[in-house]
């Protein structure tokens, strides 16, 4: 499955795609959305299981550094085989911020930031990018979101990328003050994200929410209703995956 170079229409191509999640039941939850019985292929430092009719999945580890390595071992064979990736995507489940992503909701990030890369002050929080380096957050194409939006009902919103989860209220109140565009918290899509970008592949990132984002409560987790939710998703956004553009004015 994949996107082909071009205007930013809809057309049939046959390109790659990566869908890197963070743990097994999450890539085999995308994977139940295509038939068949997905092929094993060991790459140097990466795993990818293959759908006989669908995109190459990745569980490239939990955290930011670990998504990052795995994702850009994926891409580095891709590219060196001679068959690039045109699209990663960045998948599974998150925490939600109430009410705006409530439990069983999806999102899918028009901003996929770091919610914790850069230093604490007597000022308050700093960036990264504020201290002169690297990047906080990355975009994928504007146009790939709102179809994703459309064909799945995801709502469009910032997805935070931390290497702590928020575990309490405050914490979740300072980062809605920090970011009032955020909808869900991970722990992958920014280093996903970072790989993506080092290759010049778009990036996407696509959320199931399993719990509030908060205090951690974990009777009140709804994991399975958020894998089913991503199953189904992936489901619908197949056709929209395979047939999509990703260069051209259409694509901010």
């Amino acid at each position: 499955m994949g996107l082909q170079a071009g205007e930013g229409r809809l057309t049939t191509s046959p390109a790659r795609i990566l869908v890197a999640t963070a743990v097994p039941a999450e890539r085999d939850a995308v994977a139940r959305a295509f038939p068949g019985t997905p092929a094993e292929v060991p790459l140097p430092g990466a795993l990818l299981h293959r759908p006989p009719d669908g995109p190459d999945l990745l569980a490239a580890g939990v955290g930011p550094a670990l998504a990052a390595a795995s994702a850009a071992a994926a891409l580095t064979a891709a590219a060196l085989d001679g068959a690039p990736f045109a699209l990663v995507v960045s998948a599974g489940i998150a925490g939600g911020f109430a009410p705006l992503a409530p439990v069983g909701s999806l999102v899918v990030a028009d901003e996929i930031t770091a919610a914790d890369l850069g230093a604490e002050t007597a000022d308050g929080f700093v960036p990264v990018t504020a201290l002169g380096f690297g990047t906080v957050t990355h975009r994928p194409p504007a146009a790939l979101v709102r179809r994703v939006a459309e064909a799945t009902g995801a709502r469009p919103g910032t997805v935070l990328t931390g290497s702590t989860v928020t575990g309490t209220a405050e914490r979740a109140a300072l980062l809605r003050a920090r970011h009032p565009g955020a909808l869900a918290e991970a722990m992958e899509g920014f280093g996903v994200a970072e790989a993506a970008a080092a290759h010049g592949v778009p990036v996407l990132e696509l959320r199931a929410v399993s719990n509030p984002v908060g205090p951690r409560d974990r009777a009140a987790w709804r994991v399975g209703e958020a894998l089913a939710a991503l199953t189904d998703a992936f489901g619908k956004l197949a056709p929209v995956l395979t047939s999509w553009k990703p260069d051209g004015p259409d694509v901010r």
